[in-house]
C-alpha cells in the first residue's frame, strides 16, 4: 500500500481546528531549534532514517488512535518514518515539502476596536506578520507576504474596497507582495521614500496619512533597521511597527551594511524608537515579525507599549550602551536575503522557486 501523504493546507485545518493529531519532527536538533511546528513532537532520527534503520523510531510511544504526521526538511526521509510507523499500526501521513512548504501556512488573529478591526495575518513557520485594518467597508493591507488569494479572498467574502496597499520597509527575509496586490485591485503600491525601487510606487514620507472608513493611518519614520523604515499609527490606539520594534526585541541594523554602517543605522535605530516610546503607553505594538512559531490559537501577537518596556532591557539604556549591545548580538544573517531584496526591489518574481528562496527561520529581532 502507497503510504499516504498530506499536504501543508490540509495539516493548517487539522491544527486550526483542534484536531487530535501528533506531529512528529525527526530532523536534526540544530534544524528544530531553528524553526519549527506549533506543537510539534521532536525526535532527532534523521541520520538513522535515511540510513534505513528498523529501529530508527523505536521510540516513538503514541496513542494509536490519533493520527500522526511526520515531518523533516523536505519532506523525503519524513517519508520514511512514516512507513516505519504505520508498519507499526500507527495511521501515519508524511507532510509534503516539509518545513519548505511549511513556511507559506498561516492563521489569523483579529482585534476589534471602536472605529476599526485589524486582522493580522500569520506565517505560521515563518514567523512573518502582516496586517488587514477594515474601518466600514474599507481596508488597508500592510505588508502582505503571503499569496495575494488569501488576502483576496477575505475582501471577497466581506465585499470590502481595498483602499490601500503599503509595507513598513523593503524586506530582506521574504517577499513582498505588496506590488502584485495592489495592481489586483488596481492600485500602486505605497511605500516609504527610497530611490532604490525599479516600479511605480506611492511614496511614504514621515506625516504622511491614509484615510478611509472612519479612521485614518499616520506614517511615523523610524529608520534603523533599514534607512526607510516607516511605522504606521492606526488612531492613537496600535502601532505597526515592521522589523523596527518587537514584542520582545527590537530590528538588526546590519544588513547589507558594513561595520561603520551598522553602527550608523543602530544610532538611527535607538533615536526611532525614543520616538515610539514616548507615544501613549498603552498603545498595542503590532511587529512584522515574530521569532517563534505561530500557534493556531487565535490569539494575536502584540504587546503595549508599556510591557514592550519591561520585557525589552536594552530600550532602557542609553545611546552608547543601547548601540554596543545591539552590536553584540547581531544574530546569523538571513539566508538569501540579498537575492530577496534585489527581488523586492524589481518587484519581479518570475523564474524563481519562493519556497526554497523564503525557507529558514526568521533573524529580524535582537533581544
Amino acid at each position: 500500500m502507497e503510504q499516504k501523504e498530506i499536504n501543508t493546507q490540509i495539516l493548517s485545518e487539522w491544527l486550526d481546528t483542534g484536531k487530535k493529531v501528533n506531529v512528529l519532527d525527526i530532523r536534526p536538533t540544530h534544524e528544530r531549534e531553528e524553526w519549527h511546528i506549533p506543537g510539534s513532537i521532536h525526535i532527532d532520527a534523521y541520520e538513522e532514517l535515511k540510513k534505513n534503520y528498523p529501529d530508527a523510531l523505536k521510540s516513538v510511544d503514541f496513542d494509536k488512535s490519533i493520527p500522526v504526521v511526520t515531518v523533516c526538511s523536505g519532506g523525503k526521509t519524513s517519508l520514511v518514518a512514516a512507513q516505519l510507523l504505520h508498519h507499526s499500526g500507527y495511521e501515519s501521513y508524511n507532510l509534503q515539502g516539509g518545513m519548505k512548504a511549511w513556511s507559506l501556512s498561516w492563521n489569523t488573529a483579529s482585534l476589534a476596536f471602536d472605529y476599526f478591526e485589524i486582522i493580522q495575518f500569520r506565517r505560521t513557520g515563518k514567523g512573518c506578520l502582516s496586517y488587514m485594518i477594515v474601518s466600514g467597508q474599507e481596508a488597508m493591507v500592510v505588508d502582505p507576504s503571503l499569496p495575494v488569494e488569501v488576502y483576496q479572498e477575505v475582501i471577497d467574502q466581506r465585499k470590502l474596497t481595498l483602499k490601500y496597499v503599503a509595507d513598513t520597509h523593503i524586506h530582506a527575509d521574504h517577499l513582498s507582495r505588496s506590488k502584485e496586490l495592489a495592481e489586483t485591485f488596481g492600485l500602486k503600491p505605497s511605500i516609504p521614500e527610497n530611490d532604490k525601487l525599479t516600479f511605480p510606487f506611492h511614496s511614504i514620507s514621515d506625516g504622511t496619512t491614509f484615510k478611509f472608513g472612519d479612521i485614518q493611518i499616520k506614517a511615523i519614520h523610524t529608520p534603523g533597521h533599514t534607512l526607510e523604515s516607516t511605522s504606521y499609527l492606526i488612531e492613537d490606539k496600535a502601532l505597526l511597527t515592521g522589523d523596527t520594534l518587537f514584542t520582545n526585541g527590537v530590528g538588526r541594523p546590519d544588513l547589507k551594511a558594513n561595520e561603520a554602517e551598522a553602527r550608523h543605522k543602530a544610532s538611527l535605530l535607538y533615536h526611532s524608537l525614543r520616538k515610539l516610546l514616548e507615544l501613549d503607553k498603552s498603545i498595542l505594538v503590532l511587529p512584522g515579525h515574530t521569532s517563534q512559531p505561530v500557534a493556531f490559537d487565535r490569539k494575536p501577537i502584540q504587546a503595549s507599549i508599556e510591557e514592550v518596556l519591561m520585557n525589552v532591557s536594552m530600550l532602557h539604556q542609553e545611546e552608547d550602551a543601547f548601540i554596543q549591545t545591539l552590536l553584540n548580538r547581531i544574530p546569523t544573517t538571513p539566508a538569501n536575503y540579498l537575492t530577496i531584496v534585489e527581488k523586492n526591489l524589481s518587484g519581479d518574481f518570475t523564474g524563481i522557486n519562493l519556497t526554497d528562496l523564503e525557507a529558514g527561520a526568521n533573524r529580524c529581532a535582537i533581544s
